[in-house]
């Protein structure tokens, strides 16, 4: 990587020469540099809306880019050690979505691991594709899914040899990570692509010490969420491709769901956030992993919580762990992971990423400070203090191995109708149902509902579990098929 050619960042700088011209808009937005809506310029502030333009000649088109997004593309390329990047602005679920419409089309198989996030099964459901599960073991003390077994991965290899690609979270929402090197070798030598799921990955690429990123294992594709751990502004991201994958076919496919009208906030934001890490990614994600284990520690240490990290690593499931994840087992104080992101919201202002059932995920990143940590340990203690309780009665598990039935695209377009959650064990899916964050469905279209899988559903609403997916705002009834 050439750290001179790194400093440089064309959108941005394209965007400041464009500024200094004082050009009198007559195109879109409506808005006009924020003039005609005073309240949106006064909450954004003046720079901010003056920078909200459209595409035009000196500032290219994400569509087809030509000059300073096409330089911004090739110079994240190069950070990332990819041989093409391109910058998305749908979000990872964008990225992660084009990367399988670009492999997939109606009747392939491809293998993936059930707890993918929704936006894998949505492309499936898109593009008519047939999933072939991993079914990955789960830790039943943490209530976590680990990483896809290599053994595991070989059967469904085997027995599926017409399947076209494999899907790997690197990591998982919880820090899991699979070996997806030997993944990659396996479905190579099957001739079958490899994906990656890296929306909590983007560090992998700069830290070290850390476990290997998708395109340095040899993925064929890598959906990267630059606004998770990068830095940039929420909802841009990027798709990166290793060499062998046609470039202008996946831009094809990235153009079929993408905007036309690309957001250049969003866009600086990336070029910006791709020379930040390519300049101080190395000694910006030491600081996080060092605040990461230090929290690590001192949380173990009040008693009760258990802050897991690299001591989970077993080789197989477990192959690795990306210890800039702060995941908290819960249920050892009685409470769960919800009840404890609520508690930490509402009674001391510390909003974290998320609670499920058994965990909580704090978000250590580079915008974080070592005073932000001791708060948040402060507040465990004294919610371990205050709030602890007998934990009997409480489910443990996040994931329930579920039976794939019929298609998603089939299970999605068929005739439906409503039945009471309570009474809907037997019946086959037709919609979502998910705990939100981290958007990995308990159920997706086409598969059989269960007394075990209505059990969790209700207990995660009374949790306080905010609920996603389903018709019914109140997640009181499901849409199964009749």
């Amino acid at each position: 990587m050439n750290k001179e050619d790194q400093k440089r960042a064309p959108i941005y700088e394209a965007l400041e020469s464009f500024k200094k011209k004082r050009v009198v808009p007559f195109d879109v937005p409506g808005h006009k540099r924020g003039r005609g809506n005073p309240e949106l310029a006064q909450l954004l502030g003046e720079k901010c809306v003056g920078l909200d333009v459209n595409s035009m000649k000196p500032l290219d088109n994400l569509c087809h880019p030509v000059s300073v997004i096409r330089d911004a593309e090739e110079l994240a390329a190069e950070a990332f050690g990819a041989a093409e990047a391109f910058l998305m602005v749908g979000g990872t679920t964008s990225a992660v979505q084009s990367m399988i419409l670009s492999v997939c089309k109606a009747g392939d198989k491809i293998i993936l691991p059930r707890n993918v996030h929704k936006s894998a099964i949505n492309a499936l459901v898109l593009c008519g594709a047939l999933p072939v599960y991993v079914n990955p073991e789960v830790n039943s003390t943490l209530g976590i899914s680990l990483g896809m077994e290599i053994s595991q991965v070989e059967k469904a290899i085997m027995e599926n040899p017409d399947a076209v690609a494999v899907l790997v979270n690197n990591p998982t929402y919880y820090g899991i990570c699979s070996d997806i090197r030997s993944i990659v070798n396996l479905a190579h030598a099957h001739g079958m692509k490899v994906l990656a799921d890296e929306a909590h990955g983007t560090h992998l690429y700069f830290g070290k010490d850390l476990p290997v990123s998708g395109i340095a294992a040899g993925a064929d594709m890598a959906a990267i969420s630059m606004h998770k751990s990068g830095g940039s502004l929420t909802q841009s991201s990027m798709l990166l491709l290793n060499k062998g994958v046609n470039r202008d076919y996946v831009r094809q496919i990235i153009n079929l769901t993408q905007t036309t009208s690309a957001s250049y906030l969003l866009l600086s934001s990336l070029d910006i956030s791709r020379r930040n890490l390519a300049l101080r990614g190395e000694e910006s994600f030491a600081k996080v992993v060092e605040m990461a284990e230090y929290a690590r520690e001192e949380i173990n240490s009040i008693g009760g919580y258990y802050a897991y990290g690299r001591d989970l690593i077993n080789g197989t499931s477990i192959f690795d762990y990306d210890v800039t994840k702060l995941s908290v087992f819960t249920l050892g104080i009685g409470l769960a992971g919800i009840e404890v992101y609520d508690l930490l919201r509402d009674e001391y202002d510390i909003q974290i990423e998320f609670g499920d059932i058994c965990n909580i995920l704090a978000y250590i990143s580079i915008g974080d400070r070592i005073q932000d940590i001791e708060r948040l340990v402060g507040a465990l203690a004294d919610i371990e203090r205050l709030y602890k309780k007998d934990r009997s009665g409480m489910l443990s598990g996040e994931y329930i191995a579920p039976k794939v039935e019929i298609s998603p695209q089939k299970a999605f377009y068929s005739s439906k109708v409503s039945v009471p959650v309570k009474k809907a064990a037997g019946k086959i899916s037709g919609e979502f149902v998910m705990c939100y964050p981290p958007g990995i469905p308990i159920l997706a279209p086409g598969e059989r509902i269960t007394e075990e899988i209505v059990e969790y559903i209700v207990y995660a609403k009374e949790k306080g579990c905010s609920m996603q997916g389903t018709e019914d705002p109140a997640v009181e009834h499901l849409m199964v098929l009749i």
